[in-house]
């Protein structure tokens, strides 16, 4: 039975693709603040902005590749049982080969609708105010905005409990509930943070099987494959 690797991808995970992160605009999103493209409210205040957005992140994505951290982290299947839980909302996971991933905040290439948000589809055109679904109803973003539940936060809790080992890759560990995760890991398993800037205002250095590794994502999954090699 393969040992279980449990990693968690934040935005840094997908920045060497090109794709900006939050933190790395200063608080925006292509000049906008987070809570009018990125929240109901937003949504309710003003559906044509929240579209546009979502339209123009959406192509963006389309333009774009996995990196070398991506590939890197689905060829450690080979040896390990690797789930991904991932806070982006891209899909380089999938496309660089990775076959159990779990997304957090939602997806891009997805919709769904506003009266039945069991009825999601795969989208990579843009999505307009008069789409609806099958029933009727407008469709919206399938993201979990600020002020959201995030629906699956207990599948990925019960991964996490599982895991011989767990990763951190490019999040700053200060969005909830998602970086709460790694309280959840079994006690005493090696752990890793890798990040360009990784986050001081927790005691991460003191965390005795925390190995804190600063660097890009890439930098930071090839040591990885040179650890687990030598396993």
């Amino acid at each position: 039975m393969k040992e279980k690797i449990v990693v968690l991808t934040g935005a840094g995970m997908s920045a060497e693709s090109g794709i900006s992160t939050f933190r790395d605009a200063g608080g925006l999103w292509e000049g906008h603040d987070v809570m009018e493209v990125a929240s109901p409210e937003g949504w309710r205040k003003n559906r044509e902005l929240v579209l546009d957005f979502y339209n123009q992140r959406r192509r963006q994505l389309l333009t774009v590749n996995p990196n070398n951290g991506h590939y890197g982290l689905a060829e450690l299947e080979s040896q390990f049982d690797v789930h991904i839980l991932t806070q982006n909302v891209d899909d380089l996971h999938e496309r660089a080969g990775s076959s159990k991933v779990l997304h957090l905040h939602g997806e891009l290439l997805k919709v769904r609708s506003t009266g039945h948000p069991e009825l999601v589809y795969e989208w990579k055109k843009d999505l307009n105010a008069e789409d609806r679904c099958e029933k009727g109803f407008p469709l919206r973003p399938h993201i979990v905005w600020f002020g959201e539940e995030v629906p699956l936060l207990y599948r990925a809790m019960e991964i996490a409990q599982q895991a011989d080992y767990f990763v951190i890759i490019g999040t700053s560990l200060q969005v909830y509930p998602a970086a709460g995760l790694m309280t959840y890991t079994p006690e005493g398993i090696p752990m890793f943070y890798i990040d360009k800037n990784p986050s001081l205002t927790r005691d991460l250095y003191a965390i005795d099987n925390l190995q804190v590794w600063p660097g890009t994502a890439t930098e930071g999954v090839e040591k990885l494959k040179d650890f687990f090699c030598k396993i």
